[in-house]
C-alpha cells in the first residue's frame, strides 16, 4: 500500500470525525430530529446497514467479526445481538466514545450484547486485529481511491475465513458533479473528498489481485436515498 496516499487520507478521516463533524454525526446516527437533507442520508444508512445484515446468517453464534469503521456502533450491536463476537474499531475515539456509552445506556438486548463487542480505536488494516469470519466495512472505504481500497481487502482476505461485506462510491453523473462541487469549498470546511469508483473496474482489479485470489465477488446492491447514494459489494471467500 502506498503508505503516503493512505496515511494521509487517514488522518483527514480522523481529523474531520473528531473535530469537525463529531456532533452533526453523533446525532444523525441517533433517533434525534433531523433535517430533511439527513434524513434522507439516515434512511439510506439504515437501509444499507439491513442490507449488509441480511447478507450475514442469522445465527452469528462462534462467528467473529470485524466491523471496520464501526462509527456509533449500530451494526456491531445489531450482530452481537445475533451472537457475534465483533471487533468494532474505527479511526475516530470520540466516534467509539459515543458507540460505548449507547451500547451500555440501552437495556435488555443491547446490555448482553455489548459483552460481546470489543470497542477500539485505530487503524483497521492492522494485522494484530487477529483473523475473522467475516469482514465488515459500511461506508468506511469510499474515502480512498480504488488503489487504496483494494490493497486493504488484500490485507483482509488473508485473515478472513468466510466473506468481505464493504461499500464503496459508484461512479454516477451525479455523484461526480457532488465531488466537483466539493472542491470548490474552502479546505478547513470540506469533508474528505467520496472517491467514485467503477464496479466494473473494481470487479476487474479485485479479480487479479494476487493478495485475494480465489476470493469471488457475489451479491450487489445499491443504496439510493436523497443524498446517500452507496453500492454493497459481497466478496467470498474460496471454498477450502
Amino acid at each position: 500500500m502506498q503508505a503516503s496516499t493512505y496515511q494521509e487520507r487517514r488522518g483527514q478521516i480522523e481529523r474531520y470525525f473528531d473535530r469537525t463533524a463529531m456532533k452533526a454525526w453523533e446525532q444523525l446516527t441517533s433517533t434525534a430530529p433531523v433535517g430533511r437533507i439527513r434524513a434522507t442520508v439516515r434512511a439510506g444508512r439504515d437501509r444499507m446497514r439491513d442490507t449488509l445484515l441480511s447478507w450475514l446468517p442469522d445465527d452469528l453464534h462462534g462467528a467473529r467479526i470485524l466491523d471496520a469503521g464501526c462509527g456509533t456502533g449500530a451494526f456491531a450491536m445489531a450482530a452481537a445481538q445475533r451472537g457475534a463476537d465483533v471487533l468494532a474499531i474505527d479511526l475516530s475515539p470520540a466516534l467509539v466514545d459515543v458507540a460505548m456509552r449507547r451500547s451500555a445506556e440501552h437495556p435488555g438486548d443491547r446490555v448482553d450484547a455489548g459483552s460481546r463487542i470489543t470497542w477500539r480505536s485505530g487503524d483497521f488494516t492492522d494485522p494484530a486485529l487477529g483473523h475473522f469470519d467475516y469482514v465488515v466495512a459500511m461506508d468506511s472505504l469510499i474515502h480512498y481511491d480504488m488503489a487504496d481500497a483494494v490493497r486493504v481487502l488484500q490485507g483482509w482476505s488473508q485473515r478472513t475465513r468466510g466473506a468481505m461485506l464493504f461499500t464503496f462510491a459508484p461512479s454516477t453523473p451525479v455523484l461526480a458533479t457532488m465531488h466537483a462541487v466539493g472542491r470548490l469549498f474552502p479546505r478547513s470546511d470540506r469533508s474528505p473528498a467520496l472517491e467514485p469508483m467503477a464496479e466494473g473496474r473494481l470487479r476487474r482489479l479485485l479479480s487479479s489481485s494476487a493478495g485475494a485470489a480465489g476470493w469471488q465477488p457475489a451479491r450487489s446492491q445499491r443504496i439510493k436515498s436523497g443524498f446517500y447514494t452507496s453500492q454493497a459489494l459481497e466478496l467470498r471467500a474460496p471454498a477450502p
